[in-house]
Order: structure tokens, then sequence, then C-alpha cells
């Protein structure tokens, strides 16, 4: 059962359509997924977290099949203060007002923002394979420039990488994520599918640019400004990085998220690389089930 058979829906926010699948039994928990993937990078998480959680997986605004606004001068409509409230819109229009969220990649930026901007409404948060996007500017080195180059070139000015990009994406999607297309690997064949098909689509290209340029610009001055007045999460945190991956590697992430939080803390590596949920769904899903207990 590919996602427990949870129904793909589309719903339809003030902002613009969302692509979701959302089933389960529970208390609500809002899985947010990464570039350059969709919400498909949960399906095998999904399953082992189905009978304690409702669960709410949508594509990101400018990913997948959801809403994709135009590039704009100040990239706000990507910024993740945007990404949060459509969150917020999503999961009142289900009936929840209070829930859990996890989120790897850009999903965990997205998070991150949500819990800041609507602490009343986060009970709990996990953060899969990041640092705070503050971090990752004002740390960066060599390492960072070779390791994490696309964050740089995604935001550079539009339409350039969009046009590079667009000009071969699946061969850009092998080259991104280690794997060639033709390759499965770690990606389930609908996944795969599902990512291949979107990144096709000339509107996602442009919309996942729009999110790195607004990493790199508003987003910046947003949690420039909630460092200044001392804005830090609430509520129990949980960190989750690759143990192949460069984060663990770089960086201290427990040290990093404690310095961002008021609350307990838990932290841990998962025998994986970068892409935890579909390299090592079953460690992942067991460590939010003890987490969100």
């Amino acid at each position: 059962m590919f996602f427990c058979d949870f129904p793909e829906q589309t719903l339809e926010l003030e902002a613009g359509s969302m692509r979701l699948r959302h089933g389960g039994e529970g208390p609500p928990l809002l899985l947010l997924h990464g570039n350059p993937q969709t919400h498909f990078m949960w399906h095998a998480v999904a399953p082992l977290l189905a009978d304690r959680f409702t669960l709410v997986c949508p594509d990101l605004r400018g990913y997948g099949r959801s809403f994709k606004p135009p590039a704009t001068a100040d990239h706000s409509p990507y910024s993740k203060r945007e990404m949060a409230r459509d969150m917020v819109a999503l999961m009142q229009q289900l009936g929840y007002d209070r829930f859990a969220v996890a989120g790897h990649d850009r999903g965990g930026r997205v998070a991150h923002r949500l819990t800041l901007d609507h602490n009343e409404r986060v009970t709990h948060l996990a953060v899969l394979d990041i640092v705070p996007t503050l971090e990752h500017f004002e740390r960066a080195d060599m390492d960072f420039a070779m390791g994490y180059y696309h964050w740089f070139w995604f935001a550079q000015p539009h339409p350039f990488p969009e046009n590079v990009i667009s000009a071969a994406p699946e061969q850009w999607f092998g080259a991104h994520t280690t794997r060639e297309p033709k390759d499965s690997g770690f990606f389930s064949r609908q996944a795969l599918e599902d990512y291949l098909a979107c990144v096709r689509d000339p509107q996602m290209i442009r919309g996942m640019c729009e999110d790195y340029r607004a990493a790199a610009s508003i987003d910046l001055e947003h949690d420039r400004r909630s460092r200044e007045i001392g804005e830090r999460i609430q509520c129990p945190l949980l960190v989750l990085w690759g143990s192949a991956g460069k984060i663990g590697k770089w960086y201290d992430p427990t040290a990093i998220w404690r310095s961002y939080a008021n609350g307990s803390l838990s932290a841990a590596p998962v025998t994986s690389g970068h892409y935890l949920a579909e390299e090592a769904p079953d460690a992942v899903a067991a460590a939010l089930r003890e987490f969100l207990q």
C-alpha cells in the first residue's frame, strides 16, 4: 500500500491550491518535505506512524503540484514566513488548531519559522538534516560553498538558473541527488516518478529557485530580527541528521539548535545520508514516535 493508500487531494487555500495526503489516527502531525522532492518523500515513514498519528503531508508552495507564485524582486512570496502561513491555513482548514510538525531540508526551515511565528499552534518540532539558515550563511566557509554550491547557484537572478536546469531537468536531478534517474537507489519507483515529473515543470524549477533566493535575502532579515528580539523555540525539539551526510561533519547540530531553543531538546544521528526518510524510514519513524509520545 503506497502511502497507506491515503488518497491524493487538492485543497484550495486563500493563497492558492495545495496538493497533499491526509490520513491516520491520533493527534495531528504535519510532515514537510525537502528539495527537490514532494510530499512523496514520506511514503515509507507514513505507514509506520499512521496508527498513532493523523498525518498531513502537503507539497510546499513552489514545489510538486502545489501553487507556484511568480518570481518577484524581493522574493517575499517564497519566504519561509509565507510558507509557514500556508501550513497554518491548511491545518486550520483540516480542523487542527494545534499540531506537531516535522520537516526535512527546506521543509525543516519552514517548520522552524512556523514554530517561531505561531508558537501557540506547534506542540512539538522535529528538524531533519539541517541547522538554521542563518547559521549556514554566517558560518560559511569553503566546505559549505563546495558542498552546498546550489544555495548560491539557485539564488542567482531569475531566470538564469531556471533556464540551465530546465534544459536537462532529469540529468540535473540525478546529479543533484547523486543518483542517476534510471537507478532509483533509495528512492522508490513511485516517488522517483513524481519527483521527475515535477522537475520537468519549469514553474516548479522557478519556485525552487525563488525558495533559495528568499533564503539568501528576506529569510535572513526575518531570522536576524528573531534573534534580535529573542524569539526562540518554546516547544520540545527533536534534531536528526544523517551520519553519512554533511551536517554532522561540518557542525555540532546539538549545540547549535540548543542556542535556538528554550524547551527540551533531543538529538541524534541516523545511519543514512541526507535523505533520512527514504534511506532509513524505520529509524526516522521510531525517533518520531518516541519523541511525540
